[in-house]
């Protein structure tokens, strides 16, 4: 692994014979040298030239009695001793101040404070372990299987502390067998078919090697970045993930205190000290959300569905897609090759709690839930605007492609509720495609001319954030658009029950929202607290009651005698002339609220007023 950067210095390292020291490395012979060491049939540490190794450095034998202690490595590892014994040196190397401690043998080496020697289970390590509050590292990488213990994990984690969990850190090698296992099924069947010697099929499998690669180090990117992206949103995500944490051990499929998870008096004070789940826990909370969510994909009929049959074709290299298709269509796994992959795209996506809330909401099941995600996912184009963000990588802050990734996630969601109210079910994902695809590409086109003023200079001031950002304009403004395409839905049904194009629909129904303040008590609605499931019910519930009467107000509008044949804007005063008495009291209203910063209570009331004047 570290022969992928020419830029890393190594300053120490240990295995079962040697301690490795270089306390200033030239990164560039460095790394030639251990390029040549892992070339070297069977070497060792041993087999590294001297001459290479900075002043103060050398290598050195763990049965030596004692290690004579250099200035330079006295001041690396926080040494002020002259003689030390090898389990002592290797003590400090693992307390000392790096970029990165990474874990690649076997051996347990950090145990958090609370915890004994036998708690860490691994006898072989005592002498030479050291607690989570003792490392001076900024990230910790766990190549190894239980570098430390996940009670240590979280330790370094509420410290400040980068980290994942082994699973996580080692999770390709097991992506990468699947991968083996599932090509040779299906390459075994085009053997045993005739068209294929088993000589050209160890050829192609070589062949295919680096595509292979690729594909599973996009699986673990993504899943990482899904923590990552949880981590960014942090303590305000903690009451939601709780509750789906306690929904899994109603069901028996979770036990908190096996997985160390935080017990309820932790999660209070997380809350106090406005702090969510660690990265570790988080970890362990997103492989449980995939098993629950696996096993309920894999038991419904969305793997059978044939719009899954592109979600089989991803999982394999070009090569096979191209020429052995119809037997990728056959692969007697395919089931649960599909449910493995719509699981990872839901849960890396759209969030760990995102199936469970989604439920809560809509009271659909996880095949629905599903299969409203993928058709969401393919009429916003959402991979493609993925693509565009994750080609940031380096270029721009993290922070700010964590923040574009969540807003796709809120729309997706937002899309994805929509459907499970308003379409039938079982939902025909590719008539949904079909419906609502060219809608949601025509609105975006022509978002910025159907904004009203206010809301047009907030979606500049948010381009212009992330324009400032590095981000390239085009998908700057895009993603400042975003929150504005979530009543696509309703803009392409309000075209086709009055026989417009969606444009001209999008423009009186985004008039609506404007003249009758539709639009300023969402705004109002996304100001106020929803760290809380509970509040964040409710804010939805007002937010879906506002779009679902925008509708219902649009289409009577452009229904009402004119069906789009005079301007939208003398449309809706011809209707307001109908109901005087209640579009001013709306309005009173609404003006009274754009003076302060309502709560709760002021939009629920307003929203009954909304009610009763389209009612």
């Amino acid at each position: 692994g570290m022969l992928l950067s020419r830029h890393i210095r190594l300053l120490a390292a240990f295995n079962h014979l040697h301690v490795f020291v270089d306390p200033n490395p030239d990164a560039a012979k460095s790394w030639k040298e251990r390029k040549r060491l892992f070339d070297l049939p069977r070497s060792s540490w041993t087999d590294y030239k001297a001459s290479l190794i900075s002043k103060g450095g050398g290598i050195f034998d763990r049965k030596a009695k004692s290690i004579d202690i250099s200035p330079e490595m006295r001041k690396l590892f926080g040494l002020n001793k002259d003689k030390v014994t090898p389990n002592q040196l290797i003590h400090a190397i693992l307390k000392s101040q790096c970029d990165l401690l990474w874990f690649g043998g076997i051996g347990t080496y950090v145990k958090a404070r609370e915890e004994s020697q036998a708690e860490a289970g691994d006898r072989a390590n005592d002498a030479i372990r050291v607690d989570a509050d003792e490392l001076a590292c900024a990230v910790v990488g766990e190549g190894a299987n239980l570098g430390m213990t996940q009670r240590a994990r979280i330790a370094f984690a509420l410290k400040g502390g980068r980290l994942n969990t082994d699973a996580i850190d080692n999770s390709a090698g097991v992506d990468c067998s699947d991968h083996e296992v599932n090509i040779k099924i299906l390459l075994g069947e085009v053997e045993r078919s005739g068209r294929m010697s088993r000589k050209q099929r160890d050829n192609l499998l070589e062949r295919m090697t680096d595509e292979v690669a690729d594909l599973v180090l996009r699986d673990n990117y993504l899943q990482t970045q899904a923590i990552t992206v949880t981590d960014t949103l942090g303590h305000h995500l903690l009451d939601r993930l709780v509750r789906y944490m306690r929904t899994l051990e109603r069901s028996g499929n979770l036990d908190r205190g096996i997985e160390f998870l935080p017990d309820d008096e932790a999660i209070e004070d997380r809350h106090k000290a406005g702090i969510g789940l660690t990265r570790p826990e988080t970890a362990v909370l997103m492989s449980y959300a995939k098993i629950d969510l696996y096993d309920a994909l894999l038991g419904s009929g969305l793997p059978d569905d044939p719009y899954m049959v592109e979600s089989l074709d991803r999982y394999f290299p070009e090569p096979l897609q191209k020429k052995y298709g119809k037997d990728i269509g056959k692969h007697q796994l395919s089931r649960e090759i599909i449910a493995t992959q719509e699981t990872n795209s839901i849960v890396n996506r759209a969030g760990i709690a995102f199936v469970h809330e989604v439920r809560e909401k809509t009271g659909m099941g996880a095949e629905d839930v599903g299969r409203a995600f993928v058709a969401t996912r393919e009429i916003l184009d959402l991979r493609g605007r993925w693509a565009e963000i994750e080609a940031l990588d380096n270029k721009v802050p993290a922070s700010t492609q964590a923040a574009m990734l969540i807003e796709c996630g809120r729309l997706c969601e937002r899309l994805v509720v929509w459907l499970l109210r308003e379409e039938a079910h079982p939902l025909d994902i590719a008539a949904c495609v079909k419906r609502y695809r060219a809608g949601a590409r025509e609105l975006a086109a022509n978002l910025a001319e159907l904004l009203s003023p206010k809301e047009k200079r907030m979606f500049q001031q948010k381009a212009k954030q992330f324009g400032d950002a590095g981000v390239p304009k085009a998908l700057a403004e895009a993603m400042a658009g975003f929150g504005e395409l979530s009543p696509i839905g309703d803009v392409v049904r309000c075209a086709e029950q009055c026989k417009l194009p969606v444009a001209k629909a999008a423009t009186a129904y985004f008039k609506v929202g404007e003249r009758f303040g539709f639009d300023s008590l969402r705004r109002a609605s996304s100001h106020l607290p929803s760290d809380s499931a509970w509040d964040k019910l409710a804010v939805t519930a007002i937010v879906d009651d506002l779009y679902a009467q925008q509708y219902e107000l649009t289409t009577r509008v452009l229904d009402g005698g004119n069906c789009g044949k005079i301007e939208p804007a003398k449309a809706i005063e011809a209707w307001a002339e109908t109901r005087q008495q209640q579009v001013r009291r709306s309005d009173q209203l609404i003006a009274e609220l754009e003076t302060t910063s309502p709560d709760l209570a002021m939009l629920a009331v307003a929203n009954r007023q909304l009610k009763s004047m389209v009612g």
